[in-house]
């Protein structure tokens, strides 16, 4: 536990020492910013009118309020999440290959499996924080546009699902690191992420968003749906199988 701790607070260090992590954290920020600016549109035909195509795409939420503006925010996090935390991923684990830092990593005396357990850890985190920074966000910037009908029961329920999405979302990030251990860099597991979320929008339109790993997240903020258990169980599984595939490739692929 102990090496896993310095392990751990080690790659901290280098995340602290980087751009990238302010940088993700504006770009979650601006995101709710910018959901607020079409809910005020929304809110306001004339303005809708002035704008053209900005009061068209304003017509995205379901109701001019908060429970229509917080569906949005989960169904954001469901697909941006699959974005965002999938280049966190790829970011921990594939710079190693980009800063030629992979042979200091290998030759390290910690084993394996620890560093690896550790730079999920710093995944978790880095992808939890961007998902408070959503969560902030989100409720500060409708209560300065002053959004109506607010009520604890509809922020309780939104709660709820945000965690559920959110944590589904962040769970998935193995996929994206073993194929960024596996293509030693960040653009195969970009690449990747990009391509699952593509596939996720056409899963669930066929019907199928309740069996495919990368559309639950997506498909549990549909009103009235909800998940079966088999969708945890697949979402739980490839999450375990792929952690536990990082860590056998790191542990026997050639890394030279």
């Amino acid at each position: 536990m102990k090496t896993l701790r310095v392990a751990f607070v080690t790659e901290i260090m280098k995340l602290r020492r980087s751009k990238i992590l302010w940088i993700t954290i504006v770009f979650f920020a601006f995101i709710p910013i910018m959901m607020g600016l079409l809910m005020l549109v929304s809110q306001n035909p004339e303005i809708a009118e002035k704008l053209g195509i900005v009061g068209t795409k304003a017509m995205l939420f379901s109701e001019n309020n908060w429970k229509g503006y917080l569906e949005m925010i989960n169904q954001l996090i469901a697909v941006i999440g699959i974005i965002g935390f999938g280049f966190v991923t790829s970011w921990v684990f594939g710079r190693e290959y980009v800063e030629k830092t992979v042979i200091d990593f290998i030759t390290l005396p910690t084993s394996r499996a620890t560093i690896i357990s550790a730079k999920f850890l710093v995944v978790f985190a880095w992808s939890l924080l961007l998902t408070i920074v959503l969560f902030g966000t989100s409720i500060i910037i409708g209560k300065i546009i002053n959004i109506p009908e607010w009520s604890a029961e509809i922020f309780n329920a939104f709660v709820h699902e945000f965690t559920i999405v959110s944590l589904l979302t962040i769970i998935l990030s193995t996929p994206t690191a073993f194929v960024a251990s596996y293509g030693r860099g960040i653009i195969a597991p970009l690449g990747f992420v990009i391509l699952l979320v593509i596939m996720a929008q056409f899963v669930a339109v066929v019907g199928w968003g309740a069996y495919f790993p990368w559309a639950i997240p997506g498909y549990s903020t549909i009103p009235d749906v909800i998940l079966k258990p088999v969708s945890y169980i697949i979402v739980l599984t490839m999450s375990l199988i792929c952690y536990l595939g990082t860590i056998a490739w790191w542990r026997k692929a050639d890394q030279q």
